[in-house]
This record gives structure tokens, C-alpha cells and sequence, in this order.
């Protein structure tokens, strides 16, 4: 089964995290949270306490076929900040594994450098954070191995493509006609 980690920092945006990971689960995927704190509790942008699966130092990303981004503030500035997990970006990407960070997250990716060279997206505002990308303003944007999107608005979208690069489009689409999803 493939394998997905979803990084969860204090302050990451509730919808972003839980839709995308609601989808892929859907879809099939082993999805596995993440905490970046010392202990599996972590509290969201709109103060909703969730228990993760795991704390970073607990686990052994060697199967991880993507890693998710939320966004939120300050989560994607926590997310930023965690040199384990910049880390891990960069060795991932370099591998040429799948990577997905949504709204203010993908400054994650651009402090990594993991974005220079490429057309990313980003909540707007925060397109200087992005190093040296294309900043475009599309609601989800492919470039390679890296998928952004723009934003709260973006994220059953975000995750559906996630979930299609994973998988198939059939198996996307039967999740999209299972949520109703127009």
C-alpha cells in the first residue's frame, strides 16, 4: 500500500490537513500524521486539538511515496523552522518521490529550495517566500515530482490530484463521484 505522511505543526490550517488526508484515505492510501512536536498532540489555526498518528522523531519515512504540506500560520512557519524535516524534503525530492504543500506551506518548499526553476502556487502574499519559482496565481499547480495550491478553497482539489498521482484517474474520479464533487 502506498504510503503518505501529512506533516502537522501548532497553527496549520484545519481544512487543508483534514481534507486532503480524508481523500486519500478514501482513495486508499495508508495516510500516516506527522506531529514536528515533542508529543502526537497538535492544535490547529482555529484551535481544534488533534492526536497524530506519530512525532517526527518516531518515524521511518524509507516508505513514504508523498509528503503533505498544510498551511496555516503560524504552522507553516513551524513547518519551516523544523531543520528534520527540510531535511527529509530535500533528500525525498531529490529521490524524485511526490511532495504537496497548500497555502502559506509551499514557503517551506522555497526555504528547502526545492521550488527554484519551477511554476508553484501560494496563498497570495506570499509568492517572495517561494526562492526562486514561477509564482502563478492557478489554484493547484504541478510542476515534476511538487503539487501546490493556493489555498483553503483549493483543497479538494489539491487533494485529488494528489490522489490521482498516487493512484489512477479512475480511482480519483470514483472518490470525487462518491463525495459529490462537481
Amino acid at each position: 500500500m502506498k504510503k503518505v505522511y501529512v506533516f502537522l505543526a501548532n497553527g496549520f490550517e484545519d481544512i487543508e490537513a483534514i481534507t486532503t488526508i480524508d481523500v486519500l484515505r478514501r482513495g486508499g492510501l495508508n495516510v500516516q500524521t506527522v506531529s514536528i512536536n515533542d508529543t502526537i498532540a497538535v492544535v490547529s489555526a482555529h484551535n481544534i486539538s488533534v492526536m497524530a498518528d506519530l512525532c517526527f522523531g518516531d518515524a521511518d519515512f524509507s516508505d513514504a511515496q508523498l509528503l503533505v504540506l498544510p498551511g496555516g500560520l503560524p504552522g507553516a512557519d513551524n513547518l519551516k523552522a523544523h531543520s528534520g524535516l527540510r531535511e527529509l524534503l530535500v533528500s525525498h525530492s531529490a529521490a524524485g518521490r511526490h511532495i504537496g504543500a497548500i497555502c502559506a506551506a509551499p514557503i517551506v518548499l522555497g526555504n528547502a529550495c526545492l521550488l527554484d526553476g519551477k511554476h508553484a502556487t501560494c496563498y497570495p502574499g506570499f509568492e517572495g517566500a517561494l526562492g526562486n519559482a514561477n509564482a502563478v496565481g492557478e489554484g493547484v499547480v504541478t510542476d515534476g515530482n511538487i503539487t501546490t495550491a493556493k489555498g483553503p478553497a483549493f483543497s479538494l482539489p489539491f487533494a485529488y490530484t494528489l490522489l490521482q498521482q498516487l493512484t489512477d484517474a479512475d480511482t480519483a474520479q470514483q472518490v470525487k463521484d462518491g463525495m459529490l464533487y462537481q
